[in-house]
């Protein structure tokens, strides 16, 4: 045996001191259905990047009597493509997903001794320990994660006869392409299988993947480019991306500096006008270190944007800088809010009315990395619940009666890349909390009455006032759906235990009402305040909002009276004195500043149409922040 033949004789000694009888049928582990469904969730990843891979190989040697097999790193097999009589061959011999190729198990083979050697390798023959195994050629290489560690194996098993050193190679190129397409996922999640040296893997990409050089010559593009860009197949291969791509100078500038540009927005040219798109590029370098060519992935998200501003003012608008509050205790809980902003867990806000819940599941949006995409928010308690389905999920066109002819997409597709906030999470239906909690654990919704299953990056933040556990309990909430949303309990504290903070929030809510109101601030004597903060405040921060415009309004508050009793006088004080347009207004205004100015949602909880609330706003003189 020739000395780059060492790794059997090495791999050999360690069969035997594993007591691999070479009589042996199958691998010494198999996993049942249940594991094999567990493990193939953890390596979802790995699956997913090796996939398009995996069967462009298999387009090279299905006609040469070819298996591609993929493992895990400890050999387990994953996934198994071949034709038909292969397939029936390996079955025979158990190479099939969940059985273990490790040596330890099974002996000398391509996929378990290339794991241990740490390097690409074949084994043929009487080269493997199992006689089952006599009659294979195996060709494996380990795929290692960006860290360097081994994560899995990509392996070509054929007949003895088709023996071939270009299998090898074959087999270490796909396993180097995919090492490189999972680096360059570490840079955006939302990024999937890409590879430049094999064509066409990427065609179900819902973006333009395309890699150019210098020059602006395209190489190699996905079906999704040409469409997009509005370019025929034919036309697309001669684009000069120079001319395509506006500042492309610049770019090819900060790529040859070995930099990355990462989802900015660019225009480009279409065939027969100009957009706006969201562009990253990443540098491709030859063997001399230096920028050859560069990966593009563009996004049409501003169309995106475009439909979730329309139908939710999917903006997030508060931020920490704009809650008051200096007491112990509230200071903890802002505290604890930033420091799991950046989180991809699901949050749960717990508290009483009137606590600020969406204040805070805003706030942690503009605190987080995800501060510049969607914020959707959705009042499980407030839409029919014929309608919560629709509205989370979306539907595809004539879904159902009265469905639009295009389709519509869900609020999870509208904050793709952002954050869904669910308040009163507890009052969604029990038949949905199955599909809700699907849809979390799988990262993919499927539209009523489609099909597809179209992948999405959502972080939820739900809310509630009621004591979800005891719903769990009543048989009103699913359980699992509980656990699965409490990765991250935050619990905001009533008025009533933060009462050194109501003097604040009293002066910031004088400030702020009596400037949009245009009247004068109410002079609160130290006894008053007094009384005020000995209140209880079951309606917490809004009610108290509430009153403070009712004192401006009435500009002026009873001295001598409980907090209870001023909160009532002040409220039937101004029963007495305002006119039915002056109330109007002021529930108008109310209603804006509840919703954040967003016209479509004050208008529905207003129950008048849109057109009806900017007459309104003419009439009142309102002015809406842009």
């Amino acid at each position: 045996m020739s000395k780059n033949r060492d790794f059997v004789i090495r791999s050999h000694d360690r069969s035997v001191k594993y007591g691999i009888d070479s009589r042996q049928r199958t691998s010494k582990k198999m996993l049942d259905e249940r594991e094999f469904d567990a493990l193939i969730k953890s390596k979802q990843e790995l699956v997913a990047v090796a996939e398009p891979f995996i069967n462009q190989l298999y387009t090279f040697v299905k006609d040469s009597q070819f298996l591609v097999i993929l493992t895990d790193e400890d050999g387990c097999i994953l996934s198994v493509i071949g034709n038909e009589d292969m397939l029936q061959k390996a079955h025979s011999t158990y190479l099939i997903p969940g059985a273990y190729m490790g040596e330890e198990y099974i002996g000398t083979n391509g996929m378990g001794t290339s794991i241990i050697e740490g390097y690409p390798l074949q084994i043929t023959g009487n080269e493997h320990i199992l006689e089952l195994l006599q009659g294979w050629t195996c060709s494996g290489a380990p795929i290692r994660d960006p860290e360097g560690r081994i994560t899995g194996c990509i392996d070509l098993t054929g007949n003895i006869e088709l023996v071939n050193s270009h299998t090898l190679g074959m087999v270490a190129a796909a396993a180097t392409a995919i090492e490189k397409m999972l680096s360059l996922k570490r840079y955006s999640e939302r990024i999937e299988a890409d590879n430049m040296y094999i064509e066409g893997i990427i065609n179900s990409l819902p973006s333009a993947i395309f890699t150019a050089d210098l020059q602006g010559r395209v190489r190699h593009f996905n079906e999704f480019s040409y469409g997009m860009l509005g370019y025929e197949r034919d036309e697309f291969i001669h684009i000069d991306c120079s001319r395509l791509i506006h500042g492309w100078p610049k770019i090819v500038e900060r790529l040859s500096k070995k930099e990355n540009i990462l989802q900015e927005d660019v225009e480009v040219s279409l065939k027969a006008n100009k957009n706006e798109v969201n562009l990253s590029a990443y540098p491709i370098f030859g063997s001399d270190g230096n920028t050859k060519e560069i990966v593009f992935v563009l996004k049409d998200v501003k169309k995106m944007r475009r439909l979730a501003n329309k139908v939710t003012g999917s903006l997030a608008v508060y931020t920490f800088d704009k809650i008051i509050g200096e007491s112990p205790t509230f200071l903890q809980t802002v505290a604890f809010a930033k420091k799991i902003a950046d989180s991809k867990s699901t949050i749960l806000l717990m508290g009483e009315s009137g606590t600020g819940k969406e204040v805070f599941a805003q706030s942690i949006q503009n605190y987080s990395n995800r501060r510049d995409e969607p914020f959707v928010a959705l009042n499980c308690g407030a839409i029919p619940k014929n309608l919560i389905e629709s509205e989370l999920f979306g539907y595809v066109g004539g879904a159902f009666t009265g469905a639009k002819s295009e389709g519509h997409p869900g609020k999870f597709e509208i904050a793709d890349g952002g954050t869904l906030f669910l308040d009163e999470i507890g009052e969604m239906p029990y038949e949905l909390q199955t599909r809700l909690l699907r849809v979390i654990e799988e990262g993919t919704v499927r539209r009523i009455g489609g099909n597809r299953e179209i992948p999405v990056d959502v972080r939820i933040i739900a809310a509630t006032n009621k004591n979800l556990k005891g719903e769990v309990e009543k048989g009103n909430f699913r359980k699992d759906l509980y656990y699965r949303l409490n990765v991250l309990p935050l619990r905001l504290p009533p008025l009533r235990e933060r009462k050194e903070d109501i003097p604040l929030l009293i002066d910031y809510f004088m400030e702020r009402k009596s400037r949009r109101l245009n009247k004068k601030k109410v002079n609160i004597s130290a006894s008053t305040m007094e009384r005020l903060q000995n209140y209880d405040w079951p309606g917490n921060i809004r009610e108290l909002e509430n009153f403070v415009e009712l004192i401006i309004n009435t500009e002026s508050i009873p001295g001598e009276m409980s907090p209870e009793t001023i909160v009532k006088s002040a409220a039937s004080e101004t029963k007495k004195i305002l006119s039915l347009a002056e109330v109007e207004e002021l529930h108008i205004r109310s209603a804006l500043e509840e919703c954040s100015y967003n016209i479509t949602r004050s208008a529905e909880i207003l129950g008048i149409s849109r057109n009806t609330l900017y007459r309104k706003l003419e009439l009142y003189k309102i002015d809406v922040p842009k």
